[in-house]
């Protein structure tokens, strides 16, 4: 996929979520990150698990509110917005959920699911709503008899799609997909992301695609966010961040991606330390502790995102040193798996 200029459809702007843990402080879960979303586009964020991908589109769909920050869709704090108008915001803004068993109600069949966002949204029902479930089951790739299925009766892929059918109904533009198919088996896996770029093509949705599986990103985004501990490290162009990987976590993260060289010296960065808590973090560089790169000034100040590249943003004191220092330490393990085998 190319990237190609877009207008924003989506921005979130210094966006902090913090939770109160009794007798310790402030958990940190998102702190202060900002990102575009751009029309027709697919950012993916990616990052260990643990990092806050889930919270940040959880408060993007407005599943929790911020404790500070912006979301803006086509420039309209959604936060802000009335009860009328957040009603109507709600349709363009929607959420695929990891787990296709628990978001689905157990209770009602495919049919009465799906009627449901229809029937809310003043749709009344009979032979023209019919109809529209049916072209919407077609359209996710599913057929007709699920309609009188119950969750339990599906396998997890034909849930997801069920899934996916749902946040087809009210012609959403932005879509939160938060992991959509970390819990599901290749071949079902392939289908949906198929199914998700096909839709963006015809339909010109844009995506936040959530996830820690890096193939996957790769493949479907035009753009990746890196996030570590709350915070986003690195932002590029899928192309430039996996050929000009900058920051050390984000180096560290995309070398773990499988690789079929079994003739070639070791690529990956085995990263010692602990993570650090998220709980009251403190002013430095929350990656420190486990980079290979760490020095005085890291402990001290938290460096900001800074554009070092065109469309390419990186939080390093010492980014322009990452790739050269990668190399001395990939040749430092060679060299110690080397005389552990003696």
């Amino acid at each position: 996929m190319a990237n190609e200029t877009r207008a924003p459809l989506m921005e979130i702007r210094h966006l902090k979520e913090y939770f109160a843990i009794p007798n310790k402080g402030m958990l940190h879960a998102v702190d202060d990150i900002s990102f575009t979303v751009n029309e027709g586009e697919t950012l993916g964020l990616v990052g260990e698990s643990g990092c806050g991908k889930s919270t940040v589109g959880n408060v993007v769909v407005r599943l929790l509110n911020p404790t500070d920050g912006e979301v803006l869709y086509r420039g309209e704090n959604v936060f802000d917005a009335q009860k009328a108008r957040s009603f109507e915001l709600r349709k363009k803004i929607q959420l695929i959920f990891q787990d296709p068993y628990s978001s689905l109600n157990p209770s009602k069949t495919v049919y009465q699911t799906l009627a449901e966002a229809y029937l809310v949204h003043g749709e009344k029902r009979g032979p023209a709503l019919d109809e529209k479930i049916r072209k919407l089951v077609a359209r996710a790739g599913l057929e007709d008899y699920v309609l009188e299925k119950y969750p339990h009766e599906l396998d997890g892929g034909r849930r997801q799609l069920v899934g996916i059918a749902r946040c087809l109904s009210l012609d959403p533009e932005f879509i939160v997909c938060d992991e959509p198919v970390s819990a599901l088996d290749v071949s079902i896996q392939a289908k949906i992301i198929n199914l998700l770029m096909d839709m963006q093509k015809e339909l010109g949705i844009s995506y936040l695609f959530i996830s820690h599986d890096l193939s996957v990103v790769k493949h479907i985004s035009h753009r990746i966010a890196v996030m570590y501990l709350g915070q986003i490290v690195e932002i590029a162009d899928k192309d430039e961040i996996f050929d000009n990987t900058l920051h050390p976590y984000s180096i560290a993260l995309l070398s773990a991606v499988p690789k079929l060289e079994f003739d070639k010296a070791s690529t990956r960065i085995v990263l010692k330390g602990d993570v650090p808590s998220p709980i009251n973090p403190g002013e430095g560089c929350r990656f420190a502790q486990r980079c290979w790169m760490a020095r005085e000034a890291c402990a001290k100040s938290c460096p900001a995102l800074q554009e070092v590249g065109p469309n390419h943003f990186v939080a390093c004191h010492y980014y322009q040193e990452s790739q050269a220092r990668c190399a001395e330490l990939l040749r430092e393990q060679a060299n110690g798996q080397k005389e552990e085998s003696v």
